[in-house]
Parts: C-alpha cells; structure tokens; sequence
C-alpha cells in the first residue's frame, strides 16, 4: 500500500511538473480564436473572431493579411495588419489594408506572453465589392429661398446623386452629382408655396455599386415671404432709378455737347490783338502806295 502511496504521489509530481512546460511549449499550448469573419458595410471592413478566454489572463491577437499578388506569386508572405499587431479585442479594422477589389486571405493568432497560438485562416478570401451599401443620411433645409441638402460623410471614396424636384403634377426631376458628403450643397431657387422634395443615393466608382435612394424629404417656401421681398427690391430699384436717370443724363448732355458744339480755342498767332478799324486802315496805307507805282509803271510803258 505504501509503494502504491509513492507511485500514485509520484505520478501527480511529474503531472503538476509537466504542466508548465506544456503551457509554455510554443504554438500548441495556446488555443487559436475560431470563427472568423468579415463585416463590411459601406466600405469600412471589420474582421470578427471568438475570443481565446483565460481565466486572469489577458490574451491579445495579431492579424496578417494576403492580396492577390501575394497569394498568386508568394503565397508564404503575409503582410501585418497596420492596426493590429496586438490588438485586445477580438476585432479588427483591415479597411486600410484592403486597397484593391480583389480577394483577400485573413489570418489572425492568440498571443500570451511569449506564447503564440497557432494561425486561424478566414474560411473564403474577402472582396470588398462585396460591402453593404446603405442609403445615405440626408438633411434637408431652405436658406431664404435657397433649397439646401447636406448628406452624411461616407469617406472620400463616396459621390451622391441627388435627385430634387417641385412635388407638382407632371413635374420634371432634376439630377445632381455631390462629390463629398458633411456639407451644405445649394440645390435650387424655390419659389413660395411649393413643396420641393429631395432623395439621395451612395456611389463607388472604385467597386461600380451604388445604394438604394435614401427616404424622400421635403421642405416649403412660406408665401406670405413673397411680397416683403418684392417690396425691398422694388424699394432699391426706386433708389436706382433716381440717382442713375438724372446722372445719366447729364453725361449724354456734356457728350452731346462737346461732340456737336465743340469749343474751339484759337492758338496765340491767329488771335487779333488791334481793333478792327486800325487794322482795316492800316491795310489801306501799306496797300495804296504799291498800287500807286503799279499804275506809274504802266504809264510809262504804255507804247505811244
């Protein structure tokens, strides 16, 4: 009984001996997570995976992912994560490293200390062509009689179409591109009384999809706004009117004038200085004396 006693106590010495040393031992001491899988909604990708539980322990992940170029042509790299190299939860956002619209091998590992688990591989390689699109969030308002929409941010790889009219019988709907969401876009000038209705879709030119039209909203122009508008305008074209008219014809008065009725300033040279009497007689006393010997000269040549 007392040899049974030894043995018996020495087996449970060696199991409680080995224990740590399998825990310790690499890959296989550590359970690798399970269940993994992708979530992508509008563009934005997560990948899931069930938690390695340790009681008092604290076990973190690390997450390596292939493109088509790696796993084509070399398929024993992997490339790390960006954002998860130990990571706590059990969740990753890879929506950075996915940078193409081709499929995506994921893998992710337990790691404890020095211990790593061995590496759990993502059943079917991930496309993100394959992203949930949702209708935008839209937000409809008037500045003044300015129709304005503001559609929620998406990221820079989203664009919208817009789709606005007038809620009128056999009325024409109208269509506009906005390039970027998170902010006000001015849509069309309403006019008073009208309802003007909006709706909105998500496009990504990078995978060829486009969401469902967002739920149609609507916004009205007041009427009673109409005549205080006129009336301030009419007021400022009155204003207009009675300073532009009268300054207006003025200047085609001075224009007129100078171009039909130019005034004429005679240079120094030309000016008369003497009275016209003086110079009238002195005229005379230089003229009389030249015709004076014109006429003697011509007598004395008369022939005889």
């Amino acid at each position: 009984m007392i040899l049974k006693g030894n043995w018996a106590s020495l087996i449970m010495w060696l199991f409680h001996a080995l224990i740590p040393c399998l825990l310790t031992d690499g890959v296989a001491a550590l359970p690798a997570p399970q269940n993994l899988s992708v979530h992508s909604t509008n563009m934005k990708h997560l990948l899931t995976w069930s938690p390695v539980v340790l009681p008092k322990e604290t076990v973190y992940y690390s997450v390596e992912y292939q493109g088509e170029y790696e796993s084509l042509y070399t398929s024993d790299i992997w490339i790390p994560s960006k954002w998860c190299l130990c990571t706590e939860g059990p969740e990753c956002d890879v929506t950075d490293d996915i940078t193409a619209t081709v499929p995506y091998s994921l893998r992710v590992r337990a790691i404890l200390g020095s211990q790593t688990s061995a590496w759990s591989i993502l059943e079917q390689p991930f496309n993100r062509n394959s992203t949930i699109l949702t209708p935008p969030m839209i937000e409809v308002s008037q500045d003044g009689f300015h129709l304005v929409i503001e559609l929620e941010d998406l990221g820079p790889q989203f664009q919208f179409l817009v789709a606005y009219w007038r809620r009128e019988p056999d009325t024409k709907e109208h269509a506009k591109i906005v390039r970027r969401g998170g902010i006000p876009v001015h849509l069309e000038t309403m006019e008073p009384g009208a309802p003007y209705c909006v709706k909105a879709q998500a496009l990504v030119n990078a995978i060829g999809r486009n969401s469902a039209f967002s739920q149609t909203k609507c916004v009205e122009v007041q009427g009673e706004a109409l005549p205080l508008v006129l009336a301030l305008f009419a007021f400022i074209g009155f204003m207009l009117i009675l300073v532009v008219v009268p300054l207006s014809v003025w200047k085609m008065g001075r224009l007129l004038q100078y171009s039909c009725c130019p005034m004429v300033v005679l240079p120094d040279t030309l000016k008369i200085t003497n009275s016209p009497q003086k110079l009238i007689s002195c005229r005379r006393e230089e003229v009389d004396p030249c015709a004076m010997a014109m006429l003697s000269w011509a007598w004395i040549l008369q022939p005889w």
